[in-house]
């Protein structure tokens, strides 16, 4: 039965809404332009109406139960058919989604990447899903869906959608990764960082009505064989960096004992020998005698010579008694014939005198002075420390004294000192 024998026959309502079966979709539209005054139209919650005629926007109706009636609803009074005697709206019927769509799929594998830090190149695969909203039902079906009749699967309205945004993820990828300097094995740990970057850099949609409100589920890996790459590559930086710290703390640990060693050699030398060249003397000399009570039997006899040279020689620069006056300087034209020059000189203003008590007596050259009266003469002067020292390693040397006589009768000897 035509539309012009249902309005004849009496009957002035009408149901019209979105069937069950279609409440998944984005985008419906009701299949019958011809709709009579006083037709009853039902608007779910998460929808809006929109009435097109003759390719034009006209209005739209929100959600609730409508009497489609030209008193209640003005817009209407451009949809009346003048034909039919103003019984009927000629109008095409939109039903969209507001409420945001969630669980949009998308994913697949990136483009070839090189790791910024590993410098490794891999293929990533990313796998998520996201929501959207129709902020502008309008601009959504004149600019992206058209005022066709749709399909009855939102994978066949989203699929540029979809499209344009995998291709937004990828950027924000690799944007990340080259500016954070961060290896693509720790993307995983920044699902949330990555899922709010790539919703702020979410392709412009606003020329369709759309809006991406957020990310859920996002998930990034690689094939096995990438992966083994990339941890590989990982353990061996890791070693690397290890070795660094290890030769860092190495050489801290090695300055720290300087510096405690420095100031323990100033705080000696300020409390002690009062200038470093006695302090180092002196350290010359405790090394020395460690020297040479560490020397063993292995020690060479020219070896144990020198230490005990050095030994005295300190000893002698640090102790004041030992050190002897200068030679006086007598101008030439002062000097006595026959005088050895810089020898004090009498017979000169200024020069001492002998027979004051105290004054020193000087010899002829030449001549030893003669021993005194009752004095014991001198004994024959013995071998020194170092023929001691030598004639002793040489006995050991012939097996006539053992290791154990051999440092009992060195350290006697190196007591003499």
């Amino acid at each position: 039965m035509g539309i012009f024998d249902f309005v004849k026959s009496g009957v002035r309502e009408m149901m019209i809404a979105r069937p069950d079966a279609a409440k998944h979709l984005i985008v419906y539209k009701h299949p019958d332009q011809n709709v009579p005054f006083w037709s009853q139209l039902t608007v779910d919650s998460d929808e809006c109406a929109l009435f097109f005629k003759d390719g034009r926007y006209v209005g739209h109706l929100l959600a609730g139960r409508h009497t489609l009636q030209t008193q209640n609803i003005p817009f209407l009074n451009n949809l009346v058919n003048k034909f039919t005697g103003g019984d009927v709206f000629i109008s095409e019927i939109f039903f969209v989604k507001t409420q945001p769509l969630r669980g949009v799929p998308f994913g697949g594998p990136l483009e070839s990447m090189e790791d910024p830090v590993l410098f490794e190149f891999v293929t990533p695969r990313i796998f998520g899903e996201f929501a959207l909203v129709v902020v502008d039902p309008v601009r959504f079906v004149i600019g992206y869906h058209g005022q066709c009749a749709g399909s009855g699967d939102n994978d066949v309205i989203l699929n540029w959608i979809k499209g344009k945004f995998f291709m937004s993820v990828k950027t924000v990828i690799g944007q990340t990764c080259a500016q954070q300097q961060k290896s693509l094995l720790n993307l995983g740990g920044m699902s949330m960082e990555l899922s709010a970057r790539i919703v702020q850099f979410a392709p412009n949609l606003e020329e369709i009505g759309i809006k991406i409100l957020e990310i859920g589920n996002f998930n990034i890996n690689f094939a096995a064989e990438d992966q083994k790459l990339l941890r590989e590559a990982n353990k061996a930086r890791g070693e690397a960096r290890r070795g660094v710290s290890i030769a860092s703390d190495t050489a801290r640990a090695k300055q720290f004992e300087l510096d405690q060693k420095f100031q323990q050699d100033a705080r000696y030398v300020q409390q002690l020998a009062g200038n470093y060249q006695n302090y180092a003397a002196g350290q010359a000399a405790i090394g020395a005698g460690e020297g040479m009570a560490k020397g063993g039997g292995g020690t060479g006899v020219a070896a144990l010579g020198a230490q005990v040279a050095v030994g005295a020689g300190m000893a002698h620069m640090m102790n004041p008694a030992y050190q002897q006056p200068a030679p006086q300087f007598v101008p030439q034209h002062m000097q006595q014939p026959g005088a050895q020059p810089g020898m004090p000189q009498q017979g000169y203003p200024g020069a001492p005198q002998q027979g004051y008590p105290g004054a020193p007596q000087h010899a002829p050259q030449g001549y030893a002075p003669a021993p005194q009266a009752g004095a014991a003469p001198q004994a024959a002067a013995g071998p020194t420390i170092e023929q001691r020292l030598e004639r002793l390693a040489d006995l050991k040397s012939k097996g006539l004294i053992t290791d154990e006589e051999f440092q009992a009768r060195k350290s006697k000897i190196l007591e003499e000192i």
